[in-house]
């Protein structure tokens, strides 16, 4: 009987052993599964940040670049506006006074080069002529000076270099006409009422112009 009971207790040993070592390869597989799935989380998170910067810096470019084409869209307009303005003022002038002389001084006949705004001489005989048809008038009159160019270059670098082709004809006409300065008003249309095609030279010289007209 003492036999049978220490052989039952060394079997229970065994078994309570066996269900040890079962127990820790348990844990074992457990923890490696663990580290398994916390990897692969952490992974998914570095790739959802990757993503998201990457989305942050596209995001600002868009913004960027929106923010560059809406201060363009704005100066253009501003632009358009300045000058619709100004042709309102000349239109209402105009109706108000008799069209006496019309001079346009075009490349064909006085040569304005390329990107220049200083008077050629064959422009000066003409403003010259006309400032004498004025004195000979006798009369107050007012002149409208129209600077137009050709559409070479950026539009904004067009109306402002047909707004110093029309201020040369006007201070020109102050100094060698005598024409009071009060008496005469300019404008620049840049590139936008061309009268040929800009496509050819001889269209591009007969689009950089002055418009000169003198208003009783």
């Amino acid at each position: 009987m003492r036999r049978h009971t220490v052989l039952i207790a060394v079997l229970a040993a065994a078994v309570l052993a066996g269900q040890g070592c079962v127990t820790k390869k348990l844990f074992r597989k457990n923890v490696e599964e663990n580290d398994t799935r916390v990897g692969t989380v952490e992974s998914s998170v570095e790739a959802n940040q990757r993503r998201i910067g990457d989305l942050k810096t596209e995001t600002d470019q868009k913004i960027s670049d929106l923010e560059g084409e809406t201060a363009k869209a704005r100066q253009a307009g501003e632009q358009a506006m300045g000058r619709a303005d100004t042709a309102y003022e000349v239109a209402e002038r105009a109706e108000r006074g008799r069209l006496l002389w019309s001079v346009t001084l075009t490349d064909d006949s006085v040569r304005f080069t390329f990107g220049e705004a200083s008077i050629p001489s064959e422009a000066a005989a003409v403003l010259d002529d006309l400032a004498s048809n004025i004195k000979d008038y006798g009369k107050a009159v007012y002149i409208e000076i129209e600077g137009h160019t050709d559409a070479t270059g950026d539009e904004a670098w067009n109306v402002s270099l047909g707004e110093k082709r029309a201020m040369a004809v006007r201070n020109y006409l102050a100094s060698h006409g005598n024409i009071p300065l009060h008496a005469m008003n300019t404008i620049s249309m840049g590139e936008s009422q061309p009268v040929a095609d800009n496509s050819t030279s001889a269209g591009r010289a007969q689009n950089r112009r002055v418009v000169v007209r003198v208003l009783e």
